[in-house]
C-alpha cells in the first residue's frame, strides 16, 4: 500500500514525466494545497490546477522547502 505523500506549499515536486514546455522540467513547485493541488512549472511558469489523487500518482519525489525530500 502506497503512503499519502507530505505536500506543502513552497515545496517542489518531481515528477515521472517531463512538462511539455521547451526544455521538459520535471519539476513543479505547490502553489496551494487542498482537494486541488495548484502547481506552477519552475521552467516556463504555466500554472496547472490538479486534483490531488491525480497528482500523487504522477509524483517521483517531493523536495521540501527546508531541502528534506520525501
Amino acid at each position: 500500500m502506497q503512503s499519502i505523500p507530505r505536500i506543502l506549499v513552497g515545496d517542489i515536486l518531481e515528477m515521472k514525466k517531463p512538462h511539455p514546455c521547451a526544455k521538459g522540467s520535471i519539476r513543479f513547485r505547490v502553489l496551494r494545497v487542498g482537494s486541488d493541488i495548484r502547481i506552477v512549472c519552475e521552467n516556463c511558469g504555466r500554472d496547472l490546477t490538479l486534483p490531488r489523487v491525480k497528482l500523487e500518482k504522477s509524483i517521483r519525489r517531493v523536495i521540501h522547502e527546508d531541502g528534506s525530500a520525501e
